[in-house]
């Protein structure tokens, strides 16, 4: 039942309305809203988090790219005619744009699988597209939200495409600050080439290395982790387009699934593909849990480096205090002079909040039955987040942080000269029960192994130099030959 013309009735206080009849009955809209009943019925069926599918830009993107490739799909088939797919697409690449995104109103946590913000983008281009024709909005007999914006599609396919397209977009964005951030670890390696310093296992002494090879470390962790998002990433390639309610494709045209599919592709970039199963594609979560366990796997590596830079600058007069962070802020109201690691402090936050997205999309894949998953509402509000989180954190850490980092090599060398674990290099002169006996004397006098071993005379001063020079240490150096 098509609603009245814009403007033909207004309320006491003069405002034009329209009204629309849906499933349930009649509801009056202001008559300039580019949603209609559905939106509205859903915004006052859901007030639970006070953010609207438009807080994530990059769903509404890409819910509009689905219109748009469905629409030039169905005109390509013969199932919608010029006019009515040229103004949907000129509205979609609106929408892509950046306008209207304020009128996607319903709430990201919603029942319905995502019904509900499937019909709002619909009400929304198929109301911009009547606009586009010259008509009042609200008139969709002359074109509908249902029969043409929605032609040949079901939330259940339409929805998880734009999904898995918007978390694509988070996954490049997220990719891009992630090189950011292990740029800025590798610049501090080559600056720390050179700083020797000692290593720690277990919170223990441990053998010497270069600051320049623990930062090293944390830029190739995090190479690694872009990897590992990348590859997730392809899995959100394979979409299920042309299965409408179930994946048998009722309702769709039989050609619709792979036209639909190659203007995706075009209009994304990317290689987008129709689904081998259609059916297990509709209510399969695959591609969501491997993007959600390669985040969390950053998240967690996030987590451990913020930990290391923390406890590498603790003190500065108690601590290890090898590496000093930038000073951002006071750090207490009590203590003058106290300055706290706010930047990763904040990052590990951050980082919980993700590691919890990934528990939380664990319950949401679980919890599918039979044909669909119900909850992907909020296993994309949960990844959306926590990638943009993420990415933020990244660029923080190494603005704010990373890039500023300074070495304390006299501190760090004096620790690592003074190790008795020192006494590992004469393994392979003197074997190890020796080399064990000249350690466990130096750490309870206190004493440098050096001194220790060249009281012992287990091998000439000029040896003893060279095998205990942290210096030699850390690079692989050849072993000296010797008693095992």
């Amino acid at each position: 039942m098509p609603s009245r013309p814009s403007g033909a009735v207004r309320t006491p206080g003069g405002t034009p309305v329209r009204t629309e009849a849906d499933l349930l009955g009649t509801r009056e809209l202001a008559a300039r809203s580019y949603s209609g009943s559905h939106t509205l019925r859903a915004v006052e069926n859901f007030p639970l988090t006070g953010m609207p599918v438009a807080a994530h830009p990059e769903l509404v993107s890409a819910i509009a790219m689905v219109k748009q490739a469905a629409a030039l799909a169905n005109q390509d088939l013969g199932e919608l005619d010029l006019e009515r797919c040229a103004a949907i697409v000129r509205a979609c690449e609106e929408i892509r744009a950046g306008a209207l995104h304020d009128h996607f109103q319903v709430d990201v946590l919603q029942g319905g699988a995502g019904t509900s913000t499937n019909m709002n983008a619909n009400e929304v281009i198929a109301n911009r597209a009547l606009e586009h024709l010259g008509e009042p909005l609200g008139t969709y007999a002359r074109l509908s939200p249902t029969d043409h914006v929605n032609l040949g599609q079901s939330t259940n396919d339409a929805y998880p495409t734009a999904v898995k397209l918007a978390l694509h977009t988070g996954v490049e964005n997220l990719a891009g600050a992630m090189h950011v951030l292990a740029d800025a670890f590798n610049e501090r390696a080559q600056a720390f080439h050179d700083v020797v310093k000692l290593g720690r296992t277990q919170l223990q002494d441990a053998v010497p290395m270069t600051l320049g090879q623990e930062f090293g470390a944390f830029g190739t962790g995090i190479r690694d982790d872009i990897a590992t998002l990348e590859r997730a990433a392809q899995g959100l390639c394979e979409v299920n387009m042309g299965g409408t309610a179930i994946g048998t494709g009722l309702n769709a045209h039989p050609g619709f699934a792979h036209a639909c599919a190659q203007h995706l592709a075009r209009l994304s970039g990317l290689p987008i593909r129709p689904a081998r199963d259609l059916i297990e594609a509709t209510q399969g979560v695959g591609a969501f849990l491997d993007v959600s366990s390669a985040q969390r796997r950053f998240a967690l590596r996030l987590v451990k480096i913020c930990n290391d830079l923390r406890l590498l600058a603790s003190g500065p007069h108690a601590g290890l205090a090898e590496i000093a962070l930038p000073e951002m802020q006071a750090g207490s109201s009590i203590m003058p002079g106290k300055v706290n690691p706010v930047i990763p402090e904040a990052v590990t936050q951050v980082c919980f909040e993700a590691i919890g997205a990934d528990t939380t999309v664990a319950l949401a894949a679980q919890a599918g039955q039979l044909q669909l998953n119900a909850f992907e509402p909020l296993i994309a509000h949960s990844l959306l987040t926590a990638l943009r989180y993420l990415r933020a954190a990244c660029l923080l850490l190494a603005d704010r942080c990373v890039s500023g980092i300074h070495a304390a090599e006299e501190r760090a060398l004096a620790y690592a000269s003074g190790s008795a674990v020192l006494a590992t290099a004469l393994n392979p002169a003197v074997g190890y029960r020796q080399a064990t006996s000249i350690a466990r004397q130096a750490a309870l006098e206190r004493r440098p192994v050096r001194e220790v071993a060249g009281e012992a005379q287990v091998l000439p001063p000029d040896v003893l130099d060279d095998l205990l020079n942290p210096r030699n240490l850390v690079g692989g150096r050849p072993a000296a030959s010797g008693p095992q």
